[in-house]
């Protein structure tokens, strides 16, 4: 399990002597065989910037410092794989933060690279070589064609394109989850927003915003193409805009158009759930998915980093729970944090919420985020750490009827 590190070149080297590390909130700690999995397909490995790979000498178990002009290296885990560690690093200047990306911790072992992370999910479907890039931009090509008028068409083409978005390129592929964003506002101030960041965070924003409101015909023809299949998914909700539900009133008559006309396919809700009386109406207006991202079931760590407008923790429980009863499949989008998530007051705090609110499925998503701006941002420890890999052990023991995974699914089929 040997350090994993790279040059300024971006040249890749694993060290003969010394061992990797990872982290575990702040604390440095030792990998187990246990804990490591092949680096998956599709994941990547990075630098990271402004650091010092930092190793284990196996003989004395004595950290130490990478001598020289060397970066530490962690890996971008595709979706289905749960990460359990973020790399061990020192990083050389305080004030420089990571790009948002979420960071795990690598080795180099039997002759190839592991990482610190276990599969939660069929990482098929969201595998990036699965993304036919020349198939792509021929359906981009088409589409566009076909929509000359349609300005989300044209956003979207720009997010599956230049970003290289797996659920834009799937609203062209017309497969699995597509996209149909509608927002360009938020309730909240997320601390780590990919599309939307203050010019004093220090964090670059890797993606823009959606700049205009979407017509309702815009919305419709995306849904209307999209939902041609029994388990085709469009979501409303994406990484490039703010908060859905501010646009309910485009949202609820879009849902209320495509159902006039098909019955075909999902119709799916990402959200923080906030705003719960737009809420309610969406779930009225015939919605069949909703996800609530969340950090925390805790208020003190949830406001720290979602820095709610106008809303509570409470408000989001309540959308989730009146969803449920209302036969929609719910999802919780968990963005998680090795150090912090298994932590055991957050542990309990989370198997209330799922049991309070009826929960169908835990999505377990690494949190794109620098780890030393996160853990500055967010309460101490008050009880164990039990570690990523156990915390998953123990929700599947508490919440027996809940699924954990990795990202959307559809309802089973209930046998009759």
């Amino acid at each position: 399990m040997h350090l994993v590190y790279a040059d300024e070149q971006g040249n890749v080297f694993d060290h003969p002597e010394l061992y990797g590390i990872a982290r575990s909130g702040n604390d440095l700690v030792e990998l187990l065989e246990d804990e490591l999995i092949p680096l998956p397909a599709g994941a990547t490995l990075v630098g990271l910037p402004h650091t010092r790979p930092v190793g284990m000498d196996p003989a004395s178990g004595k950290m130490q410092l990478l001598p020289g002009a060397y970066q530490a290296v962690g890996a971008l885990l595709p979706q289905g794989f749960t990460r359990y560690y973020v790399p061990g690093y020192s990083k050389t200047d305080k004030t420089q933060k990571f790009p948002l990306f979420g960071y795990t911790a690598v080795v180099w072992k039997d002759g190839g690279f592991y990482v610190a992370a276990g599969q939660s999910d069929d990482p098929e479907p969201w595998n990036p070589e699965n993304c036919d890039r020349d198939e792509l931009k021929i359906e981009v090509d088409r589409l566009l064609s076909a929509y000359p008028d349609n300005k989300l068409y044209k956003h979207l083409s720009h997010c599956a394109l230049e970003y290289e978005c797996l659920t834009a390129s799937n609203t062209f592929l017309q497969r699995l989850e597509g996209a149909v964003p509608v927002s360009f506002s938020c309730n909240a101030g997320c601390y780590g927003c990919i599309s939307e960041q203050p010019d004093d965070s220090g964090f670059v924003a890797p993606q823009t915003r959606l700049k205009f409101k979407p017509e309702i015909d815009e919305v419709v023809d995306i849904m209307l193409e999209h939902l041609r299949e029994p388990h085709s998914i469009i979501s409303f909700g994406q990484g490039c805009e703010g908060e859905p539900s501010t646009q309910a009133k485009t949202i609820i008559e879009a849902i209320k158009r495509v159902r006039e006309k098909t019955s075909l396919g999902y119709i799916n809700i990402n959200t923080n759930a906030g705003l719960s009386d737009h809420m309610r109406a969406i779930t009225d207006a015939g919605l069949d998915l909703m996800r609530v991202s969340t950090i925390s079931a805790i208020d003190e760590h949830y406001n720290a980093y979602y820095k709610p407008r106008g809303y509570t923790l409470k408000n989001v429980e309540k959308s989730l729970k009146y969803a449920t009863d209302k036969g929609v499949y719910t999802s919780i989008n968990y963005l998680i944090f090795p150090g912090v998530t298994d932590r055991e007051e957050e542990i309990e705090a989370m198997i209330g919420f799922a049991r309070r609110t009826g929960l169908k499925l835990i999505q377990m998503r690494n949190l794109n985020i620098d780890p030393d701006a996160y853990l500055s941002l967010i309460p101490p420890a008050q009880g164990e750490i039990y570690g990523m890999k156990a915390l998953l052990e123990i929700y599947k023991q508490e919440l027996p009827d809940v699924v954990i995974g990795s990202y959307t699914h559809v309802p089973p089929v209930v046998q009759l």
